[in-house]
Formats: C-alpha cells, sequence, structure tokens
C-alpha cells in the first residue's frame, strides 16, 4: 500500500459520516491492520477541528479528540520545507492554505493524496489524487 495523506476533506467525511466516509475508513482499518499510519498535517488537523467546532459544535469535537489518538494517522507538524513548497503550491494554484499543506506533505512523501475536494483536480500533474467522491 502507498503512503496516503488525508486532507481536511477526508477526514471530515469520515468523522461527519459523508460521502466517501467510507472510503477513508477502509483506508484507515487497512492503515491499522498493517500497522502503516495514514499521514496529515498538522494545519489540516487545525482545520478540522474549526470545522467540527463551528458545524458540529464543542461537544461534539470533545468526543472526536477523544477519539483521534487511536486512529492510525501520524499529524506532521509544519516544518519550513513543507511550508515553503505549500507556499509554491498556494502561489500558483487555487487552494486555500490548508489544502496547499496537504498537497505538500503528498509531493514531500511521494505519497497519494486522498481528498474528494475538486480543488486538487489541477495539482494531479504534480501528485497523486485518490478520489473518495
Amino acid at each position: 500500500m502507498a503512503a496516503k495523506v488525508l486532507d481536511s476533506y477526508a477526514l471530515l467525511a469520515f468523522l461527519r459520516g459523508e460521502e466517501g466516509g467510507e472510503t477513508v475508513r477502509d483506508l484507515l482499518e487497512k492503515a491499522g491492520e498493517r500497522n502503516v499510519p495514514l499521514h496529515m498535517t498538522e494545519v489540516n488537523y487545525a482545520e478540522v477541528k474549526y470545522v467540527i467546532i463551528r458545524k458540529d459544535g464543542a461537544e461534539a469535537w470533545k468526543r472526536i479528540a477523544g477519539e483521534l489518538p487511536v486512529l492510525p494517522i501520524e499529524f506532521h507538524p509544519a516544518t519550513r520545507s513543507l511550508a515553503d513548497l505549500a507556499a509554491e503550491y498556494k502561489a500558483h494554484y487555487k487552494l486555500s492554505l490548508a489544502d496547499a499543506f496537504a498537497a505538500a506533505m503528498a509531493k514531500e512523501k511521494k505519497a497519494e493524496l486522498v481528498t474528494g475536494d475538486r480543488e486538487f483536480k489541477e495539482l494531479e500533474k504534480e501528485i497523486k489524487v485518490v478520489w473518495i467522491s
């Protein structure tokens, strides 16, 4: 199984039971079985947190925050090299900053980016995208 990076869209689809969430669940199960975590930046984690709080409330976030540590996801800080690459993507493509970080992590790790966010369509020549919806 190739290394995989989750963007905010993918994790939110899983956590909120949205379209594509079952695909993410399957990837998480496989990652757990193989003891090979999926990857996500702390920037994308922040986006997931604020979306959950805004749409579902602080109590929903509290519950989810307690469940996240058991998921086979490795969260990565925004290093300078990752930030430089994210800035390049942000400057050249129509992406949110969090999406630029997800794309940068996929490029840096030579991994597949798991998403349903069509903003990444333009980046398919730069990174491999696994579409969940």
